[in-house]
């Protein structure tokens, strides 16, 4: 019972989000932790702004310990009560840190307005899941960023947590999503932020290396089942998977476009300033619309997979943990 209650919690969660995502409605933790965050970076700012390097060591290391010991703790007392009210805790935490049903939802928001030609529409759908500037996108830009959006978010917004949840519980993952946020929101290598977020990026960094290579040759199985073209995918996966200022993001994201046989990244606006990046994957064929709900398949196909691997890792842990003790 003890093991089966061990795996129950991330398999629950997994199927929450892929049945009502983030309802916007609902109170959530990780918009919780981003204001927070967002408090933090205003109230270091004030306090250390000759050493922002250091005050964003210390905004990162606060972050971390409240968004881990907090639900650490819920879930100590729930389990304490009843074993099954804190696999409903954790159940429910789990569904919390995983993004598959919103990736989707709000990518394909751009898909439809792209289908039904409203530009500005699609747009400022697009924004809404992109760091880049949006402006200027024609039809083909718009939906090249959210074909590597949803790549790229394959591994930190559904795999990573997954990977994360399996091995250290749920808030292991809350942990992993916190440095994540932090990254997203304070991470960026321009002068504003380059110091106070470089202790959270490179956290990120370090984080997100083993499950974004697992991600990436994971999703060439998905690609096999999908009759996708792997054999592309590993080619360029090979090719192009460094081709990114992250060492990580490009893993997935090289993958799906040699999977979708498309040319993704290139130049980009970032706060108005032109970023020259190169670009990853071959045009084989022009991108379409359509490439966008091909990615989700592909997202979704690769999380299952996922999942189905590390459910079975945190059932050999919990078998090890159960018998030893």
């Amino acid at each position: 019972m003890n093991i089966f209650l061990s795996v129950l919690p991330l398999a629950a969660g997994f199927l929450l989000d892929a049945a009502i995502g983030d309802p916007y409605w609902l109170p959530h933790p990780i918009r919780l932790i981003g204001k927070f965050i967002s408090f933090l970076e205003k109230t270091t700012r004030k306090l250390f702004r000759k050493h922002l390097f250091l005050g964003g060591l210390i905004l990162t290391l606060i972050v971390l310990f409240f968004s881990t010991l907090i639900p650490l703790i819920i879930l100590i007392l729930c389990y304490k009560l009843n074993v099954w009210l804190g696999a409903a805790v954790e159940s429910i935490f789990c569904f919390y840190l995983l993004a598959a049903k919103s990736l989707k939802k709000e990518s394909m928001k751009v898909y439809f307005e792209l289908k039904n030609g409203n530009i500005e529409s699609a747009r400022s759908a697009v924004s809404m899941i992109v760091g880049r500037d949006t402006e200027s996108l024609d039809a083909d830009g718009i939906a090249r960023a959210a074909v590597e959006t949803v790549a790229e978010n394959t591994s930190d917004g559904v795999c990573a947590p997954i990977i994360y949840i399996a091995l250290f519980g749920a808030a292991g993952g809350f942990f992993y999503k916190a440095a994540n946020t932090m990254d997203s929101m304070i991470g960026y290598k321009n002068e504003k932020y380059f110091l106070i977020g470089k202790a959270a990026a490179k956290l990120d960094d370090f984080l997100n290396f083993i499950p974004s290579r697992l991600s990436a040759v994971i999703m060439f199985f998905a690609s096999r089942i999908l009759n996708f073209n792997y054999k592309n995918a590993i080619k360029i996966w090979r090719r192009d998977r460094l081709k990114h200022a992250s060492p990580n993001s490009a893993q997935t994201e090289s993958v799906a476009a040699g999977a979708l046989e498309l040319r993704l990244a290139g130049d980009a606006f970032y706060f108005g300033e032109l970023h020259h990046k190169p670009f990853i994957g071959d045009a084989l064929r022009e991108i379409e619309p359509d490439d966008i709900p091909r990615a989700n398949k592909l997202m979704y196909t690769t999380s299952i997979l996922v999942l189905i691997i590390f459910m079975v890792v945190r059932f050999l842990i919990s078998e090890v943990i159960f018998y030893e003790f």
